[in-house]
């Protein structure tokens, strides 16, 4: 059959090719039958020559600066008991005893298990899993990304990366694994922090300080897929996104390519600083069609920094209810343009009644920093530390 098939691939072979040279020399046999052969004139096609490309920016010299900084995450966990889904989600539903499946959670233990006393089995038919009937979802094993930030073993990462996570191994660039303990997270910007321990000298990256601005080039390092030190290159294409689900909405939107596996990892700058940390992508289909985000460095420095300090992050806040304000909103009070954040109610007492605000105002700028819309309003509070003071200027009574 080998040999079979070999000699019928030499065939389709030559008869491609002679296929080819009649295309190309088509137009010549035609001018030879209708014109003796002496006279037949062949005129080669003139060879084309490229101009040497000397602007192209190449990233390898960046690469092999950074990526030792950049880490490959696995996370063992146990997702949390769902007893109100219609996935028993790892633990054995409590059954009637008429019903016919009770009999089997009786016998097997959990769903997926190894029967009683197995790996992820419940000990019977309340089938909690552990002492004391508390429920247990179903075991994982995930891939994420990650970059030391410190010499002595901090490390960034998403939440998502850690969260419930029961054990978490970190994966240096030459191969050297690590156990590591989470620090601390962060669920409404989707950060955390873990830490290795017994490191004074690892190689580590900075956040940038100036502005990223839309068009910059960006490389995205990771490990999407669980391949390990990927890298993509691309450019910012928008900032200020507001991404549906997020209760953060300052992404940057990047087109270098990221998939699963990337998230937690981050996004350099030219000058090999971290300018975001890839987090989520839009997708049809699960995979990269050009579109990902990434939390901006000086959110990023903010919040790991509060979580190395304290394991938690500390956020201001007005104690009021906010709105968008829409064009009709805008026009029934006299304002020109709508934008802004409408507080649709004031909690007694809080530091927003405290500092004079009424519902029905609007919030358009805080200190120096345009409001345009509620998002904006409870992000650029939250950065603020509590107890701050801080100057607002209200829309109040068509002025």
């Amino acid at each position: 059959m080998r040999s079979s098939f070999l000699s019928r691939t030499r065939k389709w072979i030559g008869a491609s090719a002679l296929a080819i040279l009649v295309g190309l020399g088509g137009g010549t046999a035609f001018l030879a039958t209708s014109m003796p052969m002496a006279a037949a004139q062949v005129t080669p096609a003139a060879q084309i020559t490229a101009p040497a490309v000397t602007n192209a920016p190449g990233f390898a010299d960046l690469v092999a600066a950074v990526k030792p900084a950049v880490v490959s995450i696995v996370v063992e966990g146990r997702e949390k008991a769902d007893p109100q889904s219609g996935d028993f989600n790892g633990q054995i539903p409590d059954l009637p005893d008429d019903n016919p499946l009770k009999k089997f959670f009786d016998q097997f233990g959990n769903p997926g298990g190894q029967g009683k006393g197995g790996p992820g089995a419940g000990p019977g038919r309340q089938g909690q899993g552990q002492p004391g009937g508390a429920p247990q979802g179903r075991k994982y094993v995930a891939a994420g990304s990650g970059f030391v930030i410190s010499a002595d073993g901090y490390i960034v990462t998403n939440n998502h990366v850690v969260e419930n996570s029961t054990k978490v191994t970190v994966t240096f660039d030459n191969g050297e694994q690590k156990s590591a303990t989470v620090v601390g997270t962060d669920e409404r910007t989707d950060l955390a922090v873990v830490k290795v321990d017994g490191e004074t000298d690892l190689p580590f990256v900075k956040f940038a300080q100036d502005e990223t601005r839309v068009g910059d080039w960006v490389l995205a390092v990771g490990n999407p897929f669980g391949l390990g030190g990927t890298v993509t290159a691309g450019i910012v294409s928008a900032r200020g996104r507001d991404v549906a689900g997020s209760s953060y909405g300052d992404f940057l939107q990047i087109d270098a390519a990221v998939n699963m596996g990337n998230s937690g990892g981050p996004t350099f700058n030219l000058k090999g600083e971290v300018v975001g940390v890839n987090t989520e992508i839009f997708s049809p289909n699960g995979g990269n069609v050009g579109i990902a985000f990434a939390i901006p460095a000086k959110t990023v420095e903010q919040i790991t920094s509060s979580l190395i300090k304290t394991g938690t992050v500390t956020r201001g806040f007005l104690d009021v209810k906010i709105q968008d304000v829409t064009r009709d909103i805008a026009d029934s009070v006299g304002l020109k343009d709508a934008k802004g954040a409408l507080i649709t109610d004031v909690t007694a007492d809080g530091p927003g009644a405290k500092s004079g605000l009424k519902s029905g105002d609007i919030i358009t700028k805080v200190d120096d920093t345009p409001i345009d819309t509620a998002l904006s309003l409870s992000r650029t509070i939250a950065g603020k530390a509590p107890g701050a003071t801080v100057q607002m200027t209200i829309w109040r009574d068509g002025k």
